[in-house]
């Protein structure tokens, strides 16, 4: 009976020994301290031409290579810390009434941003039965109708949206400052016409009503 050239119990024998070899060579690559730096056969970025931080340059005519910030930078997470606007807080309390002008322009920015980031899980009308929740129903929002959020501060609010809370993740990287305002102010008034009664109906307009 032949066999293929290569197929044979000696051709495999040979593979399984240079396998084992080659295993070897690896493994004692491994082991060791190397004083000699390895051979870098992609670069990547590991090696690039760029300033040290705190190192000289003649590039800059003060010779420096870290350069001067910009007017009125800022370290992220460093600045505002005491501002109502900026935290939601004054002191160690969370601030009843939001820092910023109501107006018709601040509600229907905080409309379309409630639109866009709050809809999938709190609904349009706030009730927490979004589309997130039916999909999920082990998800379950918080429904902004209720007493407990009727009666929280608008700073608590903030902090939510800033922070987030139990199922809620945090939005301050997609939401600004000024615009966490403006859908607290929008969830207000969400919150008003739920529990709106007659009295709160202009006179001129309670005709139509009835």
């Amino acid at each position: 009976m032949k066999t293929r050239r290569g197929q044979g119990p000696g051709a495999r024998g040979r593979r399984g020994v240079a396998g084992m070899v080659l295993a070897l060579i690896i493994l004692s690559a491994c082991t060791g301290i190397q004083r000699d730096p390895p051979i870098q056969v992609w670069w990547d970025m590991k090696r690039q031409l760029k300033f040290r931080t705190e190192g000289e340059t003649g590039l800059f005519p003060d010779g420096r290579n870290t350069r001067p910030a910009p007017e009125d930078t800022v370290v992220r997470g460093s600045t505002y810390e005491d501002s109502p606007f900026y935290t939601g807080m004054e002191g160690d309390k969370y601030v009843g009434r939001m820092p910023v002008e109501i107006t018709p322009e601040l509600i229907h920015q905080g409309q379309f941003r409630f639109t866009t980031y709050c809809t999938p899980c709190h609904d349009r009308t706030g009730s927490g039965r979004g589309i997130v929740p039916t999909r999920f129903p082990t998800w379950q929002p918080s429904n902004l109708m209720e007493d407990r959020l009727v009666e929280a501060a608008d700073g608590d609010i903030f902090n939510v949206i800033t922070n987030g809370r139990r199922t809620m993740p945090s939005y301050k990287t997609q939401i600004v400052v000024s615009d966490r305002w403006a859908i607290i102010a929008y969830v207000r008034l969400l919150q008003r016409a739920a529990h709106g009664t007659m009295n709160d109906v202009p006179e001129e307009q309670k005709a139509a009503l009835q």
